[in-house]
């Protein structure tokens, strides 16, 4: 695969080598000549020094035959113009770009681009090891909207229902694995105590199922 990386800094270096490690072609473009010292002595990708929106760079950096771009420069705005050219002039098929400002993330989704957010889902990720590690993050879709949680079913739970345990909305099951057999459960499923469940879950719909599992164990 043939990727073009705008922004060389920290987070660029990283992708970019990374990248380069599993034996892609890449090409990273920065304004700033010194900011290729981020990458490691062996990288072997192409690097080149220009403003990522002027075609002449564009072109010598191969736009018309690549296959991805990552825009993950510190600036939502050439990040944003930057995804949206290559999508929409170059029609490249995979564009990703990096929201530096969550402020600003409603931009990137009315453009509907393809946008991480290393602040925001940093911060949910924080959150939710301090005061929750029983219930463990396996799994995270878009910026953490989503997420695939684990957890292993306490013996306050033995005999009830999985309908007892998820709430009607925010939250649905994805796997009951028993004796290292999994199935797809219904909310009628008894659980035993030791299942491990797998449960696909927005933040409130998670924090649903941990006050209910907090409300079992208080009653046991």
């Amino acid at each position: 695969m043939k990727v073009t990386v705008v922004g060389c800094g920290r987070l660029g270096g990283e992708v970019s080598y990374r990248l380069f490690q599993r034996g892609h072609a890449v090409t990273v473009i920065d304004n700033i000549a010194a900011a290729f010292n981020n990458l490691p002595p062996d990288f072997e990708g192409r690097t080149i020094e220009g403003d990522a929106l002027n075609q002449d760079v564009l072109r010598r950096a191969g736009i018309e035959a690549t296959d991805a771009v990552a825009a993950v420069t510190n600036s939502d705005a050439l990040n944003i113009v930057t995804a949206i050219v290559a999508s929409r002039v170059y029609h490249i098929p995979s564009v990703v770009a990096r929201n530096y400002d969550p402020q600003v993330r409603p931009l990137y989704e009315s453009a509907d681009i393809q946008v991480i957010s290393s602040t925001s889902w940093g911060a949910q990720r924080i959150e939710e090891m301090l005061y929750h590690g029983e219930i463990r993050t396996v799994f995270s879709a878009g910026n953490g909207e989503v997420e695939v949680y684990e957890f292993t079913l306490p013996e306050a739970w033995e005999g009830k229902t999985l309908g007892m345990l998820l709430p009607e909305e925010g939250c649905a099951a994805v796997a009951l694995t028993r004796g290292g057999k999994s199935k797809l459960p219904t909310r009628e499923t008894a659980l035993k105590a030791g299942d491990v469940l797998h449960l696909s879950a927005t933040f409130e719909g998670v924090e649903a199922v941990r006050a209910r599992c907090n409300m079992m164990q208080g009653e046991g």
